[in-house]
């Protein structure tokens, strides 16, 4: 039973985010296009919340790791498909199995748990779980140490488990080849009927075991679970994570306009038996790129929203176990990394070619209130980058920029519970403008640490 962690400030820290990208590709769909909206009756480019979202929580796991940050020295999770390899590695270099055994035996204690691997005639995927699963980083090595404790008992209950697992492949085979006579028209219920009662005969794993690897998959105190949440539908006794962090798509707050760019990619060693040609039939059959092709690449201003939930947060913290005063102290820790990824953190897509991750936001607008408040709908108009005796409202950042504040000073004097604005920028020009402007509410910091209160 967790209590209400008391805590200064409001329950909720909503964030606003704009900025300027130049000739990017951060996202892209199934066809390897950008992705994109409708909204306000224009196109707009459009930067997935999950994109988002990941690089957020690597940022900020891979500053803890190195302990740097507010969360240095605090457990962070990892999401993979990877679990039953990464418990085989602890339980050959830290306990010195034999690679093999560790992986079949890993595998098994953790399908018998309730998690579904993929073809064990595919070599890929063999040992993968079939989904991500979001847990403490350390989990595969408690569970390495439990199996390694208990080795004597786990290699027998795992002898006893594949050899029915293998009985049971084999009578389905048997099964379904009498069925259907080898034809594709053999009957699919009732071959799932027996693929479910071989799985029901299937030896359970050793009740300590599966406590043992429950323990270690819980979210604990990991960090960023608790910040992102995780959802687990395989295995009903493994605690879910409503996560403390909402995240929005980012948009460009103008039509969009995208750039097919064409490449030709130079082969050198064809350019170099060019150069040094000795006749000129010679250059003409080393003539042309050695690749071409076309890449989509995207410009603009974008808005961006998160909000963080403190006393979700909290809850979460203290429902892994933290106790009122540890789960205080770790909720304004992760709230200054998330504040600090938010603002620092970018999608790594194309970032070589591209140099997107060095993109800095133009304004950064905060607040607490007992709501979330997003404030796309400053946007549903897109802006006009007309001069403005054109009747547009010139450059989009700068436009962007009134936009937003003027709906936030808006919106503050209909909301009572708003308070504790505040901008940064990292744009002398936008500096500059936010001297101009009157009545915005703000108050201007210069470091993401400002932006919490």
């Amino acid at each position: 039973m967790t209590s209400n962690a008391s805590f200064a400030g409001s329950q909720f820290l909503s964030l606003h985010l704009l900025e300027t990208l130049v000739a990017v590709l951060p996202v892209r769909d199934e066809n390897g296009a950008p992705k994109s909206i409708v909204y306000g009756g224009t196109e707009r480019h459009m930067i997935t919340s999950q994109a988002r979202r990941r690089a957020e929580r690597v940022h900020t796991r891979d500053r803890a790791n190195a302990g740097v940050g507010a969360l240095a020295g605090h457990s962070t999770g990892v999401r993979t498909r990877e679990w039953a390899l990464i418990t085989a590695r602890a339980l050959a270099s830290d306990h010195g199995w034999e690679t093999e055994e560790a992986v079949r035996t890993a595998r098994a204690v953790i399908e018998a748990t309730g998690l579904k691997f993929g073809d064990q005639g595919k070599k890929t995927v063999a040992n993968l779980t079939k989904v991500l699963l979001f847990a403490p980083a350390d989990a595969g090595m408690r569970i390495a140490a439990h199996i390694h404790e208990q080795a004597d008992a786990v290699r027998a209950w795992t002898g006893e488990y594949l050899a029915a697992q293998a009985a049971a492949a084999a009578a389905k085979g048997k099964k379904g080849v009498r069925k259907g006579g080898g034809q594709e028209g053999a009957d699919t219920d009732e071959a799932a009927e027996g693929s479910a009662a071989a799985d029901a005969k299937l030896p359970a794993v050793p009740a300590a075991t599966r406590a043992a690897v429950l323990t270690a998959f819980a979210p604990r105190d990991a960090i960023d679970i608790a910040l992102y949440g995780r959802f687990l539908a395989e295995i009903a006794d493994s605690p879910n994570v409503d996560g403390a962090v909402q995240s929005s798509h980012a948009f460009t707050v103008h039509e969009a306009e995208q750039v097919d760019d064409f490449y030709a990619a130079a082969d050198d060693a064809k350019l170099d038996r060019k150069k040094n040609a000795l006749d000129f039939l010679d250059a003409a059959d080393d003539a042309g790129a050695g690749m071409t092709g076309y890449q989509s690449l995207i410009s603009g201003t974008f808005y961006r929203h998160a909000v963080l939930d403190r006393l979700k947060l909290r809850r979460n913290l203290q429902a892994a176990g933290m106790t009122v005063d540890e789960a205080e102290e770790a909720s304004v820790a992760a709230e200054a990394e998330f504040v600090n990824a938010f603002v620092d953190a970018f999608p790594e897509a194309k970032r070589n070619s591209t140099a997107s991750t060095g993109s800095l936001p133009a304004l950064v607008l905060a607040f607490e209130g007992e709501r979330p408040y997003n404030y796309a709908a400053a946007f549903q108009a897109p802006i006009d980058e007309n001069p403005v005796d054109k009747n547009g409202e010139g450059p989009a950042g700068p436009a962007a920029v009134k936009r937003l504040l003027k709906h936030h000073a808006f919106v503050s004097g209909r909301r009572p519970d708003i308070r504790s604005s505040r901008v940064l920028t990292y744009d002398p020009q936008i500096d500059e403008l936010l001297g101009t402007l009157k009545n915005t509410g703000a108050t201007a910091v210069t470091t993401t640490g400002e932006l919490t209160a």
